[in-house]
C-alpha cells in the first residue's frame, strides 16, 4: 500500500487531467485555427477558420481568387484529416481520464508525451498542407510568376503578393496549446514529488 501511494499522484493533479480531458473534448467542437486575407479589392478581409472536421469561411471567393495562380481548390472531403480528427482528440481525452482517475504517475508521463508527439505532428501536418498548397502550382494558370510561391504563414503575418495573409491558433489550437503545458508541469511536479518520496 506504501508503495502505490507513493506512485500516486496528487489530488491537483487529478483535477488537472480531468479538466484536459474535458478541453479536448471541448475543442471537438469549437473552431481551431484561422487564417485570415486582406487585400486593396478586398477591404472588408476573408478568412479562413479551421474546426476538428471541417474548413468554413469565405471558401469559395478564395477558391475563384486561387484560380488565376493555379492554387488547388480547399474541399474539406480533399483532406483526410478531417476525417480522424475528432476521434484523436476523443482518445487523447480518454488517456487525460484514465490518467486522472487511475492516479498513476507513469500513466501521466505517458499520456503527456503522446499529446507533445501528437503537438508536433500536428503542426508538422498543417505546414506541409500549406506548403504543398502554396507551392504545387497548375501550370497553366492564367497568372504565372517565375519563382513565386503563395504558402500561406504557418504562424504569424506574411505579404503574399497583394494579400496580407495572417495565421493564428484559434480557441481550439490555444487549448491543446496550453494542455500540453499543463501536462509538462504536472509531470514535472509528480517527478519532484516522486523523489522526495
Amino acid at each position: 500500500l506504501k508503495k502505490i501511494k507513493m506512485n500516486s499522484i496528487s489530488k491537483t493533479t487529478q483535477i488537472y487531467l480531468v479538466l484536459s480531458g474535458i478541453g479536448l473534448i471541448a475543442c471537438m467542437f469549437i473552431p481551431i485555427w484561422w487564417i485570415g486575407l486582406e487585400a486593396p479589392q478586398y477591404p472588408e478581409g476573408m478568412e479562413i477558420v479551421l474546426w476538428a472536421n471541417n474548413i468554413t469561411g469565405d471558401i469559395d471567393i478564395i477558391n475563384d481568387l486561387n484560380h488565376y495562380v493555379g492554387m488547388k481548390e480547399i474541399h474539406t472531403a480533399d483532406f483526410w484529416e478531417f476525417g480522424v480528427m475528432r476521434y484523436i482528440l476523443g482518445i487523447y481525452a480518454l488517456l487525460f481520464f484514465v490518467s486522472g482517475f487511475a492516479k498513476r504517475r507513469a500513466l501521466l508521463y505517458i499520456t503527456t508525451i503522446l499529446f507533445i508527439i501528437f503537438g508536433v505532428a500536428f503542426i508538422t501536418d498543417f505546414y506541409i498542407w500549406e506548403y504543398k498548397y502554396g507551392h504545387n502550382l497548375d501550370p497553366k494558370a492564367a497568372i504565372k510568376i517565375p519563382g513565386e510561391s503563395y504558402q500561406p504563414p504557418l504562424i504569424g503575418p506574411k505579404q503574399v503578393l497583394n494579400f496580407f495573409a495572417q495565421s493564428y491558433p484559434y480557441y481550439g489550437a490555444s487549448i491543446m496549446f496550453l494542455i500540453g503545458l499543463v501536462g509538462m508541469w504536472l509531470s514535472i511536479k509528480e517527478f519532484k514529488a516522486s523523489k522526495k518520496s
